[in-house]
């Protein structure tokens, strides 16, 4: 009788777990290489304002789409994105090469976020996930939160975009100077990013 009763409720927990998720559909998604990427860091200095860019990146992401649909987001399970450092580019290379060194680029190639949990919010055009995540610069990690603005795309793609302030120091990165120290550059940055994901 007793061994009955556990396997009745092993199957309303399995036919729970099933319910829940009805109606809804998984779908795993990975970062499109495309001139469209664009993530920059942008700044300011004892001279002028400056921006470095990449328009490489990797990442993944699992949306949630109510089922049926290819075009309505339910929720985000995961995502994350990843540059190489050096792939970040000024038009100025004294500038790019003091960025390296106070990154320590040769130790710790990569800029990553990650994110842990999020809230999800229609909006008119799109929709607006309020994401608490992980961000990790020169070795250093951070949590934060930041608001990731979503599209999708005629084609299927997912549009990504957002914008984070942060301080160098926070990182342990020292702001950089060059031009024998005749421009230093401000401890504040911005971090902001526009990437698609497509299903992998």
């Amino acid at each position: 009788m007793k061994q009955m009763k556990i396997k009745l409720k092993s199957l309303v927990l399995i036919a729970f777990i099933t319910f829940s998720n009805f109606g809804y559909a998984q779908v795993n998604y990975e970062m499109q290489v495309s001139n469209e990427i664009a993530i920059n860091l942008m700044g300011t200095s004892t001279l002028h304002d400056w921006e470095m860019e990449a328009n490489l990146a990797s990442g993944e992401a699992q949306f949630i789409f109510k089922s049926g649909s290819g075009s309505e987001l339910a929720s985000l399970k995961s995502l994350w994105f990843a540059l190489k450092v050096k792939d970040l580019k000024s038009d100025n290379e004294g500038l790019n090469k003091n960025a390296y060194k106070a990154l320590n680029s040769d130790k710790y190639q990569n800029i990553r976020y990650t994110l842990i949990s999020n809230t999800l919010t229609r909006k008119k055009e799109g929709y607006l996930f309020q994401s608490y995540g992980k961000l990790t610069i020169a070795g250093v990690t951070r949590d934060i939160k930041m608001d990731v603005h979503s599209i999708i795309n005629p084609d299927g793609t997912v549009t990504c975009k957002g914008s984070y302030k942060l301080n160098m120091t926070d990182y342990n990165v020292e702001p950089p100077s060059f031009m024998f120290g005749a421009m230093t550059t401000g401890d504040a940055l911005t971090l902001n990013f526009e990437v698609i994901y497509k299903k992998s």
